[in-house]
C-alpha cells in the first residue's frame, strides 16, 4: 500500500498536478500589484499629486516575499514581474478602473479627481498618493 501511495504521489508531481499556480492568480499579489499600478499611474497623469514612493517600493519588496514564501524562486517572480503579456493584462486592468472611476485619458483634471477621491476614501491606492 506504501509503495502505490508514494507512486501516486510521483507521478502527481511528475505530471505538474503539484504544479504552482501562476503568480496571477495569487490574490495578495495580483492585488498589490494592482494597486501600485492604479496609484502610479494616477501620479505620473496629474501634476497635483505626488506618489509616496518608498511606501510603494516597501509594498513591492513585501509582496515579493510573501511570493517566496508560497515557494516561487525570485527567478519566478523575475519572470512574472517583467513578462509584457503581464504588463499588458495589468495596464488593462488599471484602465478600465480608472474609467470605471470617471477617468478620460485627454483629460489630466480627472486624474487628478480620481486620485483626490482615493486618498479622500483612505483607499489602498490613496495610502500611495498624496496631494501636492
Amino acid at each position: 500500500m506504501r509503495a502505490v501511495t508514494f507512486s501516486l504521489i510521483f507521478s502527481l508531481a511528475a505530471t505538474g498536478a503539484f504544479a504552482k499556480p501562476s503568480l496571477r492568480s495569487v490574490d495578495v499579489v495580483e492585488d498589490g500589484l494592482f494597486t501600485i499600478a492604479v496609484a502610479d499611474k494616477l501620479r505620473k497623469e496629474c501634476d497635483g499629486l505626488a506618489g509616496k514612493i518608498l511606501k510603494a517600493l516597501s509594498q513591492l519588496s513585501d509582496l515579493q516575499d510573501y511570493a517566496s514564501s508560497l515557494g516561487y524562486s525570485d527567478a519566478e517572480i523575475k519572470a512574472y514581474v517583467d513578462s509584457d503579456a503581464e504588463k499588458n493584462r495589468m495596464k488593462a486592468k488599471r484602465d478600465a478602473y480608472l474609467i470605471k472611476q470617471g477617468v478620460v485619458k485627454s483629460d489630466p483634471a480627472t486624474y487628478c479627481a480620481a486620485g483626490r477621491a482615493e486618498i479622500q476614501k483612505s483607499s489602498r491606492i490613496g495610502a500611495l498618493l498624496r496631494a501636492r
